[in-house]
């Protein structure tokens, strides 16, 4: 296990009543997840959020707000995440966006649907952020502190 920290940001962005979702292969097994990734060095975590999101479905977003700060340890492999859900709107897609090889697919998924997949998801952290979204539990990202 690594002593390192797992600084990880995902975004809910729902569009008409459907979640912007990947698909994605892990440890040999289809998962779905947010749009996700982690935090670079140098890097803001509203920037993490936006880029991770095109890289991964050629998205441009614009966070609107924080929803939650979680922790998770995998026990696949011991590794804390803590991973800093945004709220976020779809701006625009851009269909020469280059996606990362680990994305199997991008899509919009209604509630239902994900909660058909339950059993495939990334982590429990994936529902937990779409169900504090959608109890109202979205806070200012004036939270965020940036000094550089």
């Amino acid at each position: 296990m690594s002593d390192s920290i797992h600084l990880t940001v995902a975004m809910v962005i729902e569009r008409k009543s459907q979640y912007l979702m990947v698909k994605e292969l892990r440890d040999g097994e289809m998962r779905y997840n947010q749009p996700a990734g982690h935090v670079g060095p140098g890097e803001t975590p509203t920037e993490a959020a936006m880029r991770e999101t095109l890289e991964e479905t050629g998205w441009h977003i614009e966070p609107t707000s924080i929803i939650s700060f979680s922790t998770y340890k995998a026990p696949s492999n011991g590794v804390t995440y803590y991973r800093l859900a945004f709220a976020a709107n779809a701006l625009k897609f851009d269909e020469y966006a280059e996606i990362d090889s680990d994305i199997e697919e991008a899509l919009w998924l209604s509630y239902e649907e994900i909660l058909d997949l339950k059993s495939k998801l990334r982590s429990p952290m994936v529902l937990q952020a779409i169900d504090d979204y959608q109890s109202g539990h979205c806070y200012s990202l004036d939270l965020l502190k940036v000094h550089r």
